[in-house]
């Protein structure tokens, strides 16, 4: 640290760390950029990692998941934020005439794979978890009943009664298939719409769209469920109205006949019988409103959260499990644990191969995308960046740091290697006092 402070080059590190915005593991770069006049050959400005500290440019590390880079994470939840919002109320490129289309907030969950330890509240009022007079036991002898009032971060809550009883099989293989499951009720949904419009389904989108933005959210028993914003939309996309059939009423009714008919089914293999996955009993559909309790902000707030997290709650991991790791070194709870070992298992069945159960045993089988977006939704998260970096590049310009010039009749010539990520654990404590952000755990237990 010491040697750090004191080095020559101090000032231009700090302004590297300082433009990470508190990255926890920046990507480190090296390389050059030359800008040539596509006319007579003459180099106009370079830029090289040579002259900077470490030799090395350093940038965000840009993921979504605020478990492993909480600073990178609120600018992706930010940008959805907007992506969502703008689909509601207009902006972006999205006319403001679009809060005048039939609009529902969906809610898809998944079934039940076993009693779990819940928290419920009626009337203000915490209830027991599963109160049950003549509770009688499971076969493995456990009573399944719990008269405890678990509060909001009760570590217990989410984990089955009985262990032995929950179906650890059914949760993973669901996990798996909930994408399939999804893009089943788009279908499914759309071919609803058509019949009530009155029209065949390949002439659906010559009178009318469909357009939608979900997160997937883990429950802490493990499961993913959906929530998703439904928008129906003119053959243009949000810059045409829908035809007048097309009702907040109509979408209700689509909605609720495609999460009740839609299924997937996984056949018998290996002595285990055939499962039919369908979405829970439980569907939750509210309209979206400018005025009330589900108001454009927080559908955007609530959707955007959820896209920067993964299966923490849970208590798993947030990097990929190799299948002859022990996972009894990685210190996690029995839910989870026995979760991932289902997840290996099952990779190793003939027939489940397409699923890919070991590469996402992390994440409990879930593969697909946790914020996705239809095409015509609103704009979408590379424009946004886009947006940032000609910002950015303006900048550049007024300060002196770039040339200005015609980019039309400049050639570009750039050249970069990886060259690792990450902080010492030195600088890593400077870099925490830079951005005023938390300094994360350190091996040894040094802070």
């Amino acid at each position: 640290m010491i040697a750090r402070l004191n080095a020559p080059d101090y000032d231009r590190w700090a302004a590297q760390i300082r433009a990470t915005a508190g990255c926890r593991q920046p990507i480190h770069l090296r390389g050059k950029v030359e800008h040539y006049d596509g006319a007579t050959g003459q180099l106009l400005h370079r830029y090289t990692t040579r002259h900077e500290p470490d030799g090395i440019l350093r940038l965000p590390c840009k993921t979504r998941r605020a478990s492993r880079c909480p600073s990178c994470a609120e600018v992706y939840r930010s940008d959805t934020y907007q992506l969502i919002r703008a689909g509601l109320v207009g902006g972006k490129g999205v006319p403001d005439s679009v809060t005048a289309h039939p609009t529902l907030f969906a809610t898809l969950t998944a079934p039940s794979f076993g009693a779990v330890h819940t928290r419920r509240e009626r009337n203000g009022k915490v209830l027991p978890c599963h109160a049950r007079r003549d509770a009688e036991a499971c076969p493995h002898g456990r009573v399944m009943s719990c008269t405890a009032k678990h509060s909001p971060d009760d570590p217990c809550l989410g984990e089955p009664l009985c262990p032995d009883c929950y179906d650890y099989t059914g949760s993973v293989l669901f996990n798996a298939l909930a994408p399939l499951l999804w893009k089943r009720f788009a279908d499914s949904l759309r071919r609803r719409l058509a019949k009530h419009g009155g029209l065949p389904l390949r002439e659906l989108r010559e009178h009318l769209t469909v357009s939608f933005a979900k997160v997937a959210e883990y429950q802490r028993r493990g499961v993913v469920h959906f929530h998703a914003v439904i928008r129906l939309d003119g053959p243009g996309g949000p810059t045409a109205p829908p035809p007048s059939w097309a009702t907040t009423d109509a979408l209700a009714q689509a909605v609720r006949h495609a999460a009740h008919v839609v299924s997937a089914l996984v056949p018998a293999l290996e002595g285990q019988p055939a499962r039919l996955f369908k979405w829970g009993a439980q569907l939750d559909i509210r309209p979206i409103t400018l005025n009330g309790d589900l108001t454009e902000q927080a559908v955007a707030g609530y959707i955007a959260k959820y896209a920067t997290k993964a299966a923490e709650c849970v208590g798993t991991l947030d990097r990929r499990i190799n299948p002859l790791d022990n996972l009894d070194a990685y210190n996690l709870k029995d839910h989870p644990k026995r979760l991932i070992a289902e997840c290996l298992r099952l990779a190793t069945v003939e027939g489940l191969a397409e699923l890919r159960l070991a590469d996402w045993a992390h994440m409990l089988g879930f593969r697909g995308h946790f914020s996705t977006r239809s095409r015509r939704y609103s704009t979408t998260l590379g424009e946004l960046r886009a947006a940032r970096e000609r910002h950015a590049r303006e900048q550049e310009i007024t300060t002196g740091r770039l040339p200005l010039f015609d980019e039309d009749t400049i050639l570009v010539i750039s050249e970069w290697t990886y060259a690792g990520k990450g902080y010492s654990v030195a600088d890593q404590l400077i870099a925490a006092a830079i951005t005023g952000t938390r300094v994360p755990d350190i091996p040894g237990g040094a802070r």
